[in-house]
């Protein structure tokens, strides 16, 4: 995956508050992930029987889902809040730093999707990316980084600990590398596109067959939608597309890091069984085709896994 290196960022819309806390009010909101249960929460919640959801939003949230915990940043985390708009000006620089990779793909997932909505004659609302280490304190209630990447619908804000790129790779066995990042983002961001859909509340209940599963599906459906279009949709700064290169070997790590977070791949190597009435993301076989059904035909209306 490569980016115009030309091209203008816009880090408006990742908001770096690394090392910092904020300063959130707890709310009704819903929480949804793109990864599986943290590793601790997993194996918790499969002793214990608690709902995974709950943990991270101070008990006030009503967390469908959550992903996988990193418990620190990477190291390529290290830039302050003013740092990223000063380091993160072009696609030269989403080219080279981990940071500024976010940025750039935060503003091609949100340019597809304002164009896409806009043209469907709907209204498209920005969501920023908010970068965190540690913990923090959201809309839908305080989260660590436990919980991994997952997306607000109190405040409309996707949540991340680049850390979680880490773990990726050491806990749970993908591959990683750029495009793996993006198909989190993606995926984060096609919650977004549920809550403004209405969607978003049918994810609810535990089991291969729950509404949970089918909306994290769905999101896996709308990152490939996104990624068939990536390098044709045009930055809405220069009118040219921000990413210009995507191989076959970047969607095959896309899929590699769907399938690696899929519940029955972390249940075998945490719990030593596959116990499917837990599920709330999806086997990794089903991840891998609902990414691939909408990276295939790059049609919103083939991602509908609630039919």
């Amino acid at each position: 995956m490569r980016f115009d290196d030309d091209a203008a960022l816009d880090s408006s819309e990742v908001q770096d508050n690394r090392g910092g806390a904020l300063g959130g009010i707890p709310g009704g909101g819903k929480t949804v992930g793109g990864g599986a249960v943290g590793v601790l929460v997993l194996i918790a919640s499969v002793l214990f029987g608690f709902d995974p959801g709950l943990l991270g939003t101070g008990g006030t949230g009503t967390g469908a889902s959550t992903g996988t915990g990193s418990g620190g940043s990477s190291a390529s985390a290290s830039a302050s809040a003013s740092d990223l708009a000063a380091e993160c000006r072009t696609g030269a620089d989403a080219n080279s730093k981990e940071d500024c990779r976010i940025v750039a793909v935060v503003d091609s997932v949100q340019a597809f999707w304002k164009q896409t909505e806009t043209a469907a004659g709907k209204s498209y609302t920005q969501a920023p990316t908010w970068l965190f280490t540690g913990s923090v304190s959201t809309g839908c209630g305080d989260a660590t980084s436990e919980v991994g990447p997952f997306y607000c619908s109190a405040d409309d804000k996707v949540y991340l600990d680049l850390g979680f790129f880490d773990e990726l790779s050491s806990k749970f066995g993908a591959k990683g590398g750029p495009f793996a990042e993006a198909y989190v983002v993606a995926h984060e961001y096609g919650h977004h596109i549920q809550d403004l859909s209405g969607t978003i509340s049918r994810g609810t209940g535990q089991g291969e067959n729950s509404g949970s599963v089918k909306l994290e599906l769905q999101a896996d459906c709308y990152a490939g939608v996104w990624a068939h279009h990536a390098t044709t949709t045009p930055d809405p700064g220069s009118g040219k597309p921000l990413i210009t290169e995507l191989t076959q070997a970047d969607i095959n790590l896309g899929l590699d890091a769907a399938a690696a977070v899929g519940d029955d791949r972390i249940q075998q190597k945490y719990q030593g069984k596959v116990t499917p009435d837990t599920w709330t993301h999806g086997s990794a076989a089903e991840r891998r085709q609902w990414f691939s059904t909408g990276y295939k035909s790059g049609a919103v209306a083939d991602c509908d896994t609630f039919a």
